[in-house]
Parts: structure tokens; sequence; C-alpha cells
């Protein structure tokens, strides 16, 4: 009774799943119809299972179900033959003894009628998982038109974007003024299922959010971090989407980095320090801040994410009055203002920033938003109207390079913890334990499931068995795990059958790696 749940694997022939081909019949609707199945069959384990009977967790029997976002996840599962659910299933028992007629309602009465309500296409609300599936694909596709319309970020007219607390991702239900773009920046899209839509439609470049403090700044910078993912029909973010490859960066106090080249932002160190491999087991928020970039940008990053109240200062601006009693020499930091225009018009990386404490921004900005109780107003033009000539960056920066060869050693890809050879633990979406490791991924913004922050363990280890030792970088090894990931499943990356995984995003992903702070790179 004190052991781990059983792991137990449900399967329906499609002959009784009676599943609609319409609604799986590629990658994308399959995921939506997956997700669909295991909320269905959560809902069906609240109504069935009497739940916990005697120790431990004996009686209960739970699926690894989701929050807002529609994730790929192996719980539920749809093959051409079939439907298969995984479930974890705690076998009855009082202290050491086995309760049998408990277990024989779980098996034999229970599961049943949980399966036969949720698996069962005949017993589901048809309209239901149709709308669920039509909604995830209009997701996709409005993700996809971004690109070809110049746009890094669209969220449509009515838009419901306050959430319901900082620790709870549902609607705020009493908030019911909903989002309505300036005509200026209108935008208007076809989806294949809902038609016609219109929204705020935020264009490449640099674009700037201010208003006043409560006023929807942060609000709307959070539905953009997220809206890299698909959500459920009814959370009020399902059309919002920003570009896939988009990251919310931040400064993070005392991480760690790994010869990373953060010299386009911070170079001339005292004491002749290196910042071209600039390693340290205690970085300050600007290191942090230029590491975060410099990493995201290593994976592919085409839009950064950037809110002043998660940013270091000296890392953001460095104002006039400040220069004159700095002198330039004995100042090693290049602020952002200075390199944002160069990262979009040298290497087409967009920037949206949440800024309410400074106008230098206006100087660099392409669009401005000011949100004014929630309601977003184009106020470019008056922005323009307040910028000065932007002063010059110093001669001679480092330019923007390529990701530097770097990768991480044995010692950094051990997954060993005393005599287990592979010890891989996840107690929280923020915390990973990998081996003798403890990787604190609390400021990853956009890691959200603690489903793939399990995944995120045990591509490491996968990558450090088939890739670790012959790819030219850390990036490199880590882009054919997501190949892998997205060719083979989750599956590829557990040695026995397991349904609690979500599929991360590379950024993620390298971030958890990047965040090891014991071992060796090369």
């Amino acid at each position: 009774p004190f052991a781990l749940p059983s792991r137990i694997s449900v399967w329906v022939d499609m002959s009784q799943a009676r599943l609609p081909e319409a609604l799986w019949q590629n990658a994308v609707r399959r995921v939506a119809l997956e997700d669909f199945l295991n909320r269905a069959l959560n809902r069906a384990i609240g109504r069935f299972v009497k739940g916990r009977r005697g120790s431990g967790c004996s009686g209960e029997i739970a699926i690894a179900s989701g929050g807002q976002q529609v994730l790929p996840r192996n719980a539920v599962l749809i093959p051409a033959e079939g439907v298969e659910a995984r479930l974890t299933l705690g076998l009855p028992a009082e202290n050491r003894r086995a309760a049998g007629r408990e277990a024989v309602a779980m098996f034999f009465d229970e599961l049943p009628k949980l399966v036969k309500a949720a698996l069962c296409f005949d017993n589901l609300d048809a309209a239901q998982a149709q709308r669920h599936v039509h909604s995830v694909e209009d997701q996709h596709a409005l993700r996809h038109w971004l690109r070809g319309e110049g746009l890094v970020a669209f969220v449509a007219n009515g838009a419901h974007l306050p959430r319901a607390s900082g620790v709870d991702d549902s609607p705020l239900r009493d908030h019911t003024l909903p989002l309505a773009a300036p005509d200026s920046l209108t935008r208007s899209v076809t989806l294949p299922n809902a038609g016609h839509l219109d929204g705020l439609g935020i264009p490449a470049g640099i674009t700037l959010i201010v208003g006043g403090g409560f006023h929807g700044k942060s609000t709307l910078l959070q539905a953009l971090e997220y809206g890299v993912y698909n959500h459920i029909p009814g959370d009020g973010r399902e059309q919002v989407a920003t570009l896939e490859t988009a990251v919310k960066v931040r400064a993070e106090d005392g991480r760690a980095i790994h010869k990373v080249n953060i010299s386009p932002f911070i170079d001339h160190l005292p004491f002749g320090r290196d910042t071209v491999h600039f390693s340290t087991d205690n970085a300050s928020g600007s290191t942090s801040q230029a590491a975060n970039i410099i990493e995201a940008l290593a994976c592919g990053a085409e839009l950064l994410l950037i809110d002043e109240d998660t940013s270091a200062t000296n890392f953001m601006i460095r104002d006039q009055r400040m220069q004159q009693l700095v002198a330039g020499d004995k100042e090693p930091i290049t602020p952002l203002i200075h390199r944002v225009r160069e990262l979009y018009t040298e290497h087409g990386v967009s920037s949206v920033i949440v800024m309410g404490g400074s106008g230098d921004y206006f100087d660099v900005a392409d669009t401005v938003i000011m949100m004014d109780a929630y309601e977003p107003r184009d106020v470019t033009q008056q922005a323009r109207a307040l910028a000065r000539p932007i002063e010059s960056a110093p001669a001679g920066l480092p330019a923007f390079g390529r990701e530097a060869a770097r990768c991480p050693g044995p010692s950094v890809l051990d997954a060993a913890r005393g005599k287990r050879p592979v010890k891989i633990d996840t107690p929280e979406t923020d915390l990973l334990r990998y081996g003798s490791h403890r990787i604190d991924l609390s400021q990853v913004e956009q890691l959200i499931d603690i489903g793939q922050t399990r995944a995120i363990g045990l591509m490491i280890h996968y990558f450090a068995h088939h890739y670790a030792t012959d790819c030219r970088s850390l990036v490199e090894g880590l882009r054919r795990v997501m190949q892998d990931a997205e060719q083979f499943g989750l599956d590829r990356f557990s040695e026995y059958k397991v349904g609690n995984l979500a599929l991360p995003r590379l950024f993620e992903l390298a971030a958890a790696v990047n965040r090891i702070r014991e071992g060796d790179w090369r």
C-alpha cells in the first residue's frame, strides 16, 4: 500500500471506440482528439471512481491530464487500430493486507465504466469533441499564418487574457472587458474552421507595450508568452498565437553559465575575465540575462519577449547622466537598447518589450502599444514625437556570431545517483533531479507542465547516450533528440511504457541542460 501506484494500459479497438476518422486524420487533429479523450477520462474518474480506500494510494485511479494548454502527450494515444489510455492504479490494501473486494470493484466495475464513458465515442458529446479539435486546428493554422503576414503575434478581438490568480492559469471569471484591437493594428485572417477573424496583429520589429501600472501590460505579454502553445476552448486565449520560436527572457540572478559568448552585451570585464567563453556559478542579473538571450538565439529564437519587471535595469538602459558619470571604458555592459535594432535588421530577431518606467526605447521602437484599462491603443506616432535621435552604440562592439561549439562533458550528463546507474526525479514542474544534479527551472517561464519536465529528464539521458559524443554543439545534438521525438514519439525516451510525459520545446530542453551546475563543458 505504500508503493507507487501501478501503471496500467487500456486498449479499445477502433471497432468499439468508433472515433470518427475526420477527427484524427492528421497530426494536429490527432493530438487534439487525444487531449479531448484524456480530459474526458479525467472527468470520468471523478464520476465513477470511489477514490482512496485503505493505506497510501490504495483505490486511486488517475491519468496525467493537462492544464489550459493542449500538448502532445503519451497518456492517450490513437493509432489507426484503436485507442490506448495509460493510467495509474493504486491496488487497494489496508496496512499490509490486500483488499480483495475493493480490487474486484476497481477492475470490474469502476474501470469498465470510465473506459466506456470516455473512450467509446458514442457516449461522448460529438459536438464538443469537434469543437475541441477544430479549435486546436485553427490555433495551429493561425500560428503558421503569422510569418507570411509579417507578424510575430496575433490576439483576436474578444480574447479574455487575465488569469484567475498567480497560481491558477484558468480565466478570471469576473473580468468582462474583452480585448478590442485599435483600427491601425487590426488584421484579418480566415481560419479553416472558425472562418473570418479580426484582432490585434503585432508586426515584426521592435514593439513596446507601455501603460500605467495594473492596466494589463504584463497580462498581454504573458498571453503572448503562452501563445506558443494551443489552448482548450473556453480558455480565453484560444485565438492568441505567437511565433513558435518566441522565447521569454529575463534576469536570473545566481544561475550557472557555461562557456557562453556574452561579449555582444558584456565585454572588458575587470582583471581581463573572458566573456567570449564566459562561465560562472553565480551570475548577476545582467550576465544572466545576456546569457539567456545568447542561448535562446543559439536555439533559433526569432522573437524575444521581455518585461522590465523581471529584467536587470543596467542591462536594459544606461541613461545620459550615468554615461557622463561613469566613463564608457569603465562600463563593460552594452545595454540591450544599443543592440536590439541590430538584432532585428541584421538577424531577423524581433522583440516585444514591456516598458512602463523609461521612454528611452521610444527611440528604437517600430510599434508602441499602450494598454489602457486592458484595452490596447496604438500610440506609435505620439511616441515618435517624443523620441530623440538614438545615440550610436559604442564602436567596435563584438558581433552576434554563430553558436559556440560547446557541449557538456560526461560528468554533466551522468544520471547516476548513489548505487543507481540512472536516477531521474521530477517532484514538481520547476525542479528536475537528474542524477546528482538539482536543476532549478523556476525561471524558465515557458515550461508549463510537469510532463514536459519529466520528458526533459529522459531526453537529456537519451542525448547523453546517443548524440553527446559526436555532435559539434549542444544545440545540434538536442535538435536531433527533438527530431527523434517528432518521428518516434515520447515512448522513444523511456525503457518501459509510461503515460505521464508531455513534449517540451527545444528552448526549454536546452535551458535545462544549460542550468546543470556541476561538471565540465568542452
